[in-house]
């Protein structure tokens, strides 16, 4: 039996059983907290069940109640005037780096003042971008994490003050994270300091409120000590059985293609007050603590973004990724507004008999007659011969294939990957996809035309060869440990770093966030030099991250046999 621990939890210290369970206890406190005061605000982040919290919200007896969906601009005019941002495409769009005031008819919200203003009695100011219209008395936000929205867009949410309830649930993404998600944490973090109470909305059934402050220094608490963001897996067309039994899933599912177990732009966390355990964004964190977690030159570097993303692919008993290509940097900035790009690296957690990776073109292939044979293919008139033009290298466990942007590349079946890379989402090329179609019945988004303008066509089978695979040499040895450098490629910004620990190791993270993995081995200990933090207990696959602010810390080996940890930071510019 594994003990991958799918439920990874934080105690929150020093506000321990302050936590309020139900709408009914929820707004019994607020209506003792509105006592001689007149204005709650509660800011939503868009997805939360409005109409169930408006409904609540009568147990106060307010004598006013603003909704902000009917401040914001119609549906009509928001999407006319965002449509270089929403695109015609399924999967990508542009990012929008305005704030929630650009959505707002103004001549609404003044009349909301006012009202506001001339109000006897309470007012209650309710949703996205409340805090616009009126000063608070107290000042409530419910949560909620970016995955339970997209489970809610599957099942049918429109986007925020929408209508879209039937369009693709891609679409529906696309809009959520080029847009709504951008602008909603940038007007989190406007209030983030002044909340009151921080309500958790994932599970309509079981509401949880906490205290501000006890979210703030939770915040705080994690920002200083190793820990791990909520999994989620997903099934996928392409997916496979290895993470069922490692991950302890539910063993009658098809297959689980992806999880997603280290990555806060979309993955939350767990703050365990006692009486109740808590789900926030992992955002939150990097938004609230981004010197502690990231370091000061990550964050001089990248902003309040994290940087690094770990992943698992699993194909085993599956079937072969799509053949794709990731943008450099230079391309998606231009067309997308992103300030850097999906360089990337397949780590082999696992792999049977046969498995391969696909990797880089072969030696004198015609490019033109590449591109147009995928055309020809994705119109269904000829099966696209991957094996003419790309690589195909045997893969085993424990090989590191290193695919910086502009590769052409995709894991072949029964192999397990951990993919280490960079964080812009979902900037994949898809260039051939084995004329499958997605568990949705509809084809899969091809970009063959993005993807020609930035496949490098001189990453033939020498150089990848020589440089991306396996690319591997010690950097030191002794009686503890042997350390490993293993990726990823100059050309790329992450640095991998595998060690294989008789006993134990320090580690210097030199003030920049690391994130990392036990990649052999049933178990270790992550401890403090200075007894800054708790020891931290890792098992097998099990992702984690350590802050910057950790500084030095100890890789101790719990068991009888050598263990094995890759760690991936960010490189230091040279001088």
């Amino acid at each position: 039996m594994s003990n991958y621990d799918r439920f990874p939890a934080t105690k929150i210290k020093g506000y321990e059983n302050t936590a309020v369970r139900g709408y009914d206890a929820i707004f019994d406190v607020l209506k003792e907290k509105m006592q001689g005061k007149k204005v709650l605000v509660m800011e939503a982040y868009p997805g939360v069940s409005d109409d169930l919290v408006l409904e609540q919200i009568k147990k106060l007896e307010p004598t006013l109640v603003i909704d902000m969906r009917k401040i914001f601009k119609d549906e009509k005019t928001l999407n006319e005037q965002l449509q270089y941002h929403i695109t015609d495409d399924r999967i990508f769009g542009r990012m929008y780096y305005g704030n929630v005031i650009d959505f707002i008819d103004l001549e609404r919200l003044e009349a909301a003042k006012k009202d506001v203003k001339e109000a006897q009695g309470l007012v209650v100011v309710y949703g996205f971008g409340a805090s616009l219209v009126a000063e608070h008395d107290v000042l409530v936000y419910l949560d909620m994490a970016r995955w339970e929205i997209t489970l809610r867009y599957r099942k049918g949410l429109p986007n925020y003050n929408c209508t879209n309830y039937d369009e693709d649930s891609l679409r529906k993404i696309k809009r959520g994270f080029f847009i709504e998600w951008r602008v909603a944490d940038k007007h989190k973090m406007t209030c983030f300091e002044d909340v009151d109470f921080f309500i958790d909305t994932n599970n309509d059934e079981d509401v949880k409120m906490v205290p501000g402050e006890g979210v703030r220094d939770g915040l705080r608490q994690i920002a200083s000590q190793p820990f791990r963001t909520v999994p989620y897996f997903d099934p996928g067309v392409w997916g496979g059985q290895w993470m069922k039994e490692v991950c302890n899933l539910d063993k009658d599912q098809d297959n689980y293609a992806w999880s997603f177990d280290g990555v806060p732009e979309e993955n939350s966390l767990y703050l365990d007050f006692e009486n109740a355990t808590i789900e926030i964004p992992a955002m939150d964190l990097v938004l609230y603590q981004p010197k502690e977690l990231l370091g000061k030159d990550v964050f001089a570097r990248f902003g309040a973004e994290f940087p690094i993303r770990f992943d698992f692919l699993d194909t085993i008993g599956g079937q072969n990724l799509s053949l794709q290509v990731h943008p450099l940097t230079e391309y998606i900035h231009r067309q997308f507004g992103m300030a850097y790009t999906q360089d990337e690296s397949y780590y082999i957690l696992d792999a049977k008999e046969g498995a391969s990776v696909y990797l880089g073109l072969k030696e004198g292939i015609d490019s033109n007659q590449m591109i147009e044979d995928l055309r020809s293919a994705n119109r269904g008139e000829i099966i696209f011969d991957a094996e003419k033009y790309i690589n195909k290298f045997p893969a085993k466990k424990h090989d590191h294939f290193l695919i910086p942007a502009g590769t052409c590349h995709c894991s072949g079946k029964d192999a397990m990957v951990l993919e280490i890379s960079a964080t812009p989402y979902c900037f994949t090329f898809k260039l051939w996809d084995w004329a499958r179609v997605g568990l949705d019945g509809l084809p899969r988004p091809v970009h063959i035309e993005h993807g020609k303008e930035v496949i490098q066509w001189d990453r033939t089978t020498p150089w990848v060869k020589e440089n991306l695979v396996n690319a591997v040499y010690t950097v030191r040895e002794d009686e503890h440990v042997k350390e490993e450098h293993t990726g990823l490629h100059e050309l790329e910004y992450l640095e991998t770093r595998r060690y294989w620990i008789k006993d134990e190791v320090v580690v210097d993270n030199e003030a920049n966030v690391n994130m990392l993995n036990l990649i052999e081995g049933s178990q270790c200990r992550i401890e403090s030099l200075d007894g800054s933090f708790e020891p931290f207990e890792v098992h097998y696959a099990e992702t984690f991250i350590v802050p910057a602010k950790c500084n030095k810390y100890k890789i101790v080996n719990e068991t009888d046999s050598t263990i094995g940890v890759i760690r991936a930071y960010v490189r230091k510019p040279q001088a």
